[in-house]
């Protein structure tokens, strides 16, 4: 079985931080690049940070560059995004993806055919 699971989620202030996890089994992760997308309510669903599996090329959107990190655990076989300095404008569903074609990153949802169920990140005062 080959899933995607994401976590971390949850209700932060604005400026404060989570870090959401996307935990791979069945395949080895590290053999893929993976993406963050994520999409509010009413909104398309749009690329956040990615990173690829050959060479650890990292992709930021420019409205998160300078405040999310995005990061590999072979040995946990998950993905890390850290998000700092938090906006309500980063309010949304977040999502992981991956294919298994794919070495390379993109920040183009309809590249990715493997998706996790979603992670809510809320940041309101």
């Amino acid at each position: 079985q080959v899933q995607l699971v994401e976590s971390g989620g949850g209700l932060v202030q604005p400026g404060g931080s989570l870090r959401l996890s996307c935990a791979a089994s069945g395949f080895t992760l590290d053999y893929y690049a993976i993406g963050w997308f994520r999409q509010a309510p009413g909104k398309e669903r749009e690329g956040v940070s990615c990173i690829s599996s050959s060479d650890g090329t990292t992709y930021y959107a420019d409205s998160v560059k300078g405040r999310f990190t995005i990061s590999r655990d072979n040995a946990k076989n998950t993905v890390y995004l850290q998000m700092n300095s938090l906006k309500p404008e980063d309010t949304a569903v977040y999502y992981c993806a991956t294919d298994f074609s794919k070495l390379y990153c993109s920040d183009q949802s309809a590249d990715f055919g493997s998706w996790g169920q979603g992670t809510q990140v809320t940041v309101s005062s």
